[in-house]
């Protein structure tokens, strides 16, 4: 019906920069793929017939080039286990009617999110009044209404497992969206972080070209509840990720993520939350 495996640290492969329509191998077994201003991810090890799960659904009109990607990874006619969403936001669920209507997978979101996935509520709106540059002042353009997976989305297990994904659990990160959550695996610290932060400044149109790498908190003109995200930043930090792929920037590993989520966490409210801005104090 149309609707509206374990790894280790030496496996990593560190990279240097993303652009639209880019896959990187960033493990052994983690692949993302960059879709104009956004990251999503396939887990699993490449080749023909393997089993893998796709991490959100990048932006609108990208489902012909994530479908591309999958079968070059995965051979003709692959297609995911499931489909796991960090949240909902336009961004990561661009391409998601289009891929769920060609593959018929079962879709996975904390929660919280269902009513922004089943047609039944829209996120507010963007702050374009936010601390920041031209993305922010732009972000009245970019949607808040919801989509209708119908029953293909279903509320990821509460145990904290993922599905087909063994040895990874989901986070609960609110705050950027009140369910939006983060992948994180133990065996080697390997951090899928959705917006819970980022490594570009997402709010700075230049720096969304330039991809310089710089930790920053989640998006400032969709995130909602500063307060919750500050906490999230702190939970993942506490988890100490040896390597992470975010919703927005470039890969980042080792020592540079460690000094500068550290710095994220501790220094929050001067680094990530507005000085003003719709949200800031409510």
């Amino acid at each position: 019906m149309d609707i509206q495996g374990s790894s280790s640290t030496d496996r990593f492969i560190p990279v240097s920069s993303v652009a639209h329509g880019k896959g990187q191998q960033v493990a052994a077994d983690v692949y993302c793929l960059t879709t104009k201003i956004v990251n999503l991810c396939m887990v699993g090890s490449p080749g023909e017939g393997n089993d893998f799960v796709l991490v959100d659904a990048g932006m609108p009109n990208s489902e012909k080039m994530i479908i591309k990607e999958v079968e070059e990874m995965f051979g003709e006619g692959a297609k995911p286990t499931f489909i796991v969403l960090t949240h909902g936001h336009f961004d990561h669920v661009g391409a998601l009617i289009d891929l769920v209507n060609e593959w018929e997978v079962p879709v996975f979101a904390h929660e919280l999110e269902l009513p922004y996935l089943t047609g039944q509520k829209s996120y507010p709106r963007p702050d374009s009044s936010v601390e920041g540059g031209l993305s922010s002042r732009l972000s009245f353009m970019y949607p808040t209404e919801p989509i209708n997976l119908g029953d293909k989305v279903h509320p990821l297990p509460e145990d904290g497992s993922v599905p087909g994904l063994i040895g990874w659990r989901w986070i609960p990160t609110p705050g950027h969206s009140p369910g939006h959550i983060s992948l994180f695996r133990d065996s080697d610290h390997f951090l899928i972080a959705g917006d819970a932060f980022t490594t570009t400044r997402q709010d700075y149109l230049w720096d969304v070209i330039t991809q310089d790498l710089e930790i920053y908190g989640p998006p400032r003109y969709l995130t909602t509840d500063w307060e919750q995200a500050k906490k999230s930043v702190q939970a993942l930090f506490a988890l100490k990720p040896n390597y992470t792929i975010t919703g927005h920037g470039r890969p980042a590993f080792g020592p540079w993520l460690a000094e500068n989520l550290e710095k994220l966490a501790k220094d929050f409210d001067t680094i990530a939350l507005p000085n003003h801005g719709r949200y800031v104090d409510h």
